[in-house]
């Protein structure tokens, strides 16, 4: 059963949670009379709050009427397409993309930032999948799991987690990033060693709303150091690859210059045998975290020490989710990682 037909058959976490808690409540009411401790009634459990969950759920599902009435065309795995609500696509991205257990606020960010990046998907149709607006493949999309996938792979937690990321859609039900009244190319990643980077040392183009900006997660943040060791040859083989114009035929020791490195460290260039490449460059050459590393010989081995995970550019997750914790709200953490840029409604 899929999400749509559990939300309206009833069945599921809330319906059973609604369902428990009719029960008590009609055990309370006709043991009401009976139930004082000096001359006052005691409470119930509904009247205690512990029936807020249901409410607040009722009012949930209530709010996200925008994203309902937009359908998304998912590309699937198995090359069917599948039509979606947006609701129902953004549970799917948001489970996928951000951990659950993340700060309310650094959820609606991740959400607003996946709705707009559908958004502007669906306004500019991509060759790869001229059928549908998006796909699972994240070297192409974002990433995606159904509800069942998610829910199966929370746990216990499953109903919290599902309630928290349902709550962050439905509280900013059609709201985008717009740059100059447009939606933005609202990309993401994990964590930043300080700083994120400017768009133009990553993909060559400069934009406006995707600048260097303070990032402030740190050691909090699991495998945010890392390292990668790899032996002389093989660094060799690697290079003269990809750039059979380098010369690496001097000592190992000398193949790698000394890197130019931005406010955060990440290296903006590196001269590898005499051929200048960019962090990103060697990164994807070395299989690194990030472009945020050093390079160290010791005679016989390479060691990249890196830090933070992903590509840099835009707003970093566990980031937004320091800046939440910290009491800045969705719309204050997305107007600091999206230079310029404003938070309105899409529809």
């Amino acid at each position: 059963m899929d999400y749509r037909q559990r939300r309206e058959t009833g069945t599921g976490w809330n319906a059973q949670r609604t369902a428990g808690l009719g029960l008590i409540l009609a055990v309370v009411v006709f043991f009401l009379p009976l139930l004082t401790v000096g001359g006052e009634p005691v409470l119930g459990l509904a009247q205690q709050g512990e029936g807020g969950g249901a409410a607040q759920g009722e009012s949930v599902q209530t709010q996200a009427a925008k994203d309902r009435g937009k359908v998304v065309k998912l590309l699937q795995e198995d090359g069917t397409v599948t039509e979606l609500t947006m609701e129902d696509y953004l549970f799917g991205v948001v489970a996928a993309e951000m951990p659950a257990s993340f700060e309310l606020e650094a959820l609606k960010a991740q959400t607003c930032a996946a709705r707009t990046y559908t958004v502007r998907k669906q306004n500019n149709p991509t060759q790869a999948h001229p059928d549908a607006d998006v796909c699972t493949d994240t070297g192409c999309c974002q990433a995606y799991v159904t509800r069942e996938a998610a829910e199966t792979r929370w746990g216990l937690s499953a109903g919290e987690y599902s309630q928290k990321i349902a709550q962050a859609i439905a509280e900013t039900d059609g709201m985008g990033i717009l740059y100059q009244g447009q939606p933005i190319q609202a990309v993401f990643f994990s964590s930043a060693p300080g700083y994120t980077v400017d768009a133009v040392e990553v993909w060559g183009n400069s934009v406006d709303y995707l600048k260097s900006v303070e990032s402030p997660e740190g050691e909090e943040v699991p495998n945010y150091h890392s390292q990668v060791v790899k032996s002389g040859e093989e660094v060799k083989n690697a290079v003269l690859s990809a750039y059979p114009g380098a010369d690496l035929s001097g000592d190992p020791s000398g193949w790698f210059g000394t890197p130019a490195v931005n406010e955060g460290g990440t290296v903006s260039s590196i001269l590898v045998g005499g051929v200048t490449l960019t962090g990103g460059q060697v990164r994807t050459l070395f299989d690194l975290r990030s472009a945020c590393f050093t390079v160290a010989w010791d005679g016989t081995n390479f060691t990249f020490s890196v830090t933070g995970y992903g590509h840099g550019v835009g707003m970093s997750q566990y980031g937004a989710n320091a800046m939440a914790k910290a009491g800045s709200t969705y719309g204050e953490i997305l107007t600091w990682y999206y230079t310029g840029a404003e938070v309105a409604s899409l529809w």
